[in-house]
């Protein structure tokens, strides 16, 4: 059995994955106009988000998809970046927000690196 905070991490990456899909225009308005094909990359990144929050609940491949969430998490970084240095990108949000998700995405590495 897992620890109740795997299974958490793993549902907040399935449904974080799900949101890609029900969302889709949000996601493409917050990427970096130098990534490529942004339709494409927010549906594979919400693909992906769901696999690997689906595999860190199996314990035969939990490092692996531990190790693919802090991959996606460090390039999702540039994501933040430019949201911080792009008002279109912002979504109205506040410059303060935009600040405390970094960190918030380095606390997230963190919890994935539990995994490892």
């Amino acid at each position: 059995m897992l620890p109740w905070h795997q299974y958490l991490f793993g549902v907040l990456f399935i449904l974080a994955g799900v949101n890609h899909f029900r969302k889709p225009k949000m996601y493409e308005r917050i990427m970096p106009p130098y990534i490529p094909s942004h339709k494409n990359m927010v549906i594979w990144s919400g693909i992906f988000e769901m696999i690997l929050g689906m595999m860190i609940l199996i314990p035969e491949y939990q490092a692996v998809a531990a190790w693919g969430i802090i991959l996606m998490l460090i390039v999702f970084l540039t994501v933040h970046f430019h949201m911080l240095n792009d008002k279109k990108a912002s979504m109205g949000l506040p410059k303060w927000v935009l600040i405390l998700r970094i960190p918030l995405q380095i606390a997230l590495i963190w919890w994935a690196f539990q995994y490892t």
